[in-house]
């Protein structure tokens, strides 16, 4: 699809204004990218050009009524996502916080059937940032498990989804990791891209640095993930914090979930980060990967130290 192309042809011209830490990139750089997503994504961006096609939606997803410590960073992460699609004409976008309509038959406050909107009946995606326990009942959690699983829906998940649902097992299968803490709270890292080759982490080298609220991850396997980054912590200062002692710390990994594709990263702390070129082509190469747009291995690996 011509969708391949549509950060490609100015990557190079934002990278230009990436700082050494965070990579915030300039107003202009932005600004050339979403003009390269008018101008050359499928109908033209907006709706515009070639006339209406089919397109496919988006669910983005965050309730936080229940998070510890409020992300000022969730709307404009939601924007984000939402202006991806919009501009490059890849997929509509439903933003949604809230979760009643996570239902194949969403209800109304007073019991009644919704009148229309999102449901899990008629998007292809959902992009979560939720935080915490957030409120479905048995048969929402039944349904939202059943639209990966057995519908083959994508699940793209960002930053808080490791902290979210803790009492709900079924929950941390499908998303492939549970959070186990922040040792590096805003702190300067290294970052390892494991998978040069998948569509998400194309764009990244093979080793850069980042700053971030770099989480730690727990109740995971490698025999059940494929790891896409990965933290240098033999870079990072020590901290008591740290549980692990084989130097494994996933920041981002895909895995199947029956029929569906599931991808996570905990990057994007900030509301800047959201601006830097790489993490939110990062977001956006996924929910085109989850959406079966395009292909990408998910394969699990083995950890490997020496990479």
């Amino acid at each position: 699809m011509k969708t391949l192309g549509v950060f490609g042809g100015c990557l190079a011209l934002a990278l230009v204004t990436l700082s050494s830490t965070n990579g915030v990139v300039a107003h202009g750089a932005r600004a050339a990218l979403l003009s390269s997503a008018q101008t050359q994504g499928p109908g033209g961006g907006r709706g515009q050009g070639r006339g209406p096609r089919p397109r496919k939606v988006v669910l983005a997803w965050a309730d936080t009524r229940n998070g510890i410590a409020q992300h000022d960073s969730v709307s404009h992460a939601l924007a984000v996502i939402e202006r991806l699609g919009y501009e490059s004409g890849v997929y509509d976008t439903y933003i949604r916080t809230d979760s009643n309509i996570i239902s194949k038959h969403p209800l109304m406050t007073d019991g009644k059937p919704a009148s229309g909107g999102p449901s899990l009946t008629n998007v292809d995606a959902i992009f979560f940032l939720g935080h915490r326990d957030v409120q479905l009942d048995a048969q929402q959690k039944a349904d939202l498990l059943s639209f990966v699983k057995d519908d083959g829906k994508g699940f793209v998940a960002a930053h808080t989804a490791t902290t979210a649902f803790e009492s709900w097992p079924e929950f941390g299968e499908l998303l492939g990791a549970r959070y186990d803490g922040h040792p590096w709270n805003t702190a300067y890292g290294s970052v390892i891209n494991e998978d040069p080759a998948f569509p998400a982490t194309r764009n990244f080298p093979a080793v850069f640095n980042f700053t971030d609220e770099f989480y730690q991850a727990k109740e995971y396997s490698r025999d059940k993930i494929r790891v896409l980054l990965r933290l240098d912590v033999s870079k990072m200062p020590k901290s008591a914090e740290v549980h692990r002692t084989d130097g494994d710390f996933p920041l981002a990994w895909v895995k199947t979930y029956g029929k569906g594709r599931v991808f996570y990263s905990s990057l994007g702390h900030a509301s800047a980060t959201w601006d830097n070129p790489d993490v939110y082509r990062m977001y956006f190469e996924a929910l085109k990967w989850s959406l079966g747009l395009t292909d990408g291995d998910a394969a699990p690996r083995p950890f490997k130290p020496s990479e």
